[in-house]
This record gives C-alpha cells, sequence and structure tokens, in this order.
C-alpha cells in the first residue's frame, strides 16, 4: 500500500480559494446566520450583568420607588 503524496497548496491558489469562498452565497448566508446568533447570544450576557446588578441592588435596599426618588431628586438639584 503506496502512500499518496500531498498535493501543498501555493499562496497563489489559497489567495483563488479565499477569493472564490469570499463572493460564494453560502458564506455570505453563513455570515449572517453567526452575526445573528452572536448578537443574541451577546444580549443574553448583557441581560444576565442586569440581572446580578438588580440582585444586587435589591440586595442593598434599593426598589424600583426609591430609584424613580433618586432621579426626582436629581433632577430638582439640575434645575436649581
Amino acid at each position: 500500500m503506496a502512500r499518496e503524496r500531498k498535493e501543498f497548496l501555493t499562496d497563489e491558489s489559497v489567495e483563488e480559494e479565499i477569493a472564490r469562498l469570499r463572493q460564494s452565497p453560502y458564506v455570505k448566508l453563513a455570515q449572517k446566520e453567526e452575526r445573528i446568533r452572536n448578537r443574541r447570544r451577546q444580549f443574553m450576557y448583557v441581560l444576565r450583568m442586569y440581572e446580578r446588578k438588580g440582585r444586587q441592588l435589591s440586595a442593598d435596599g434599593y426598589t424600583m420607588d426609591s430609584l424613580d426618588a433618586m432621579l426626582e431628586d436629581e433632577m430638582v438639584s439640575i434645575d436649581e
């Protein structure tokens, strides 16, 4: 059983294949799907961060009403 020689790609052939693949509608479709998936995951990570922060704020005694009051106090001090 003889071993077949592997054909090595030249730099030129690699560049040609990259150019061809960049034009492929299948590559563009897969890239778009990946961008959407990554965007959704990033959004999920942000929401998780907000949940942790909200839990900490709640543990520290903050409520929605107390934050609203803080905002109103801030607005009054700006007007003065």
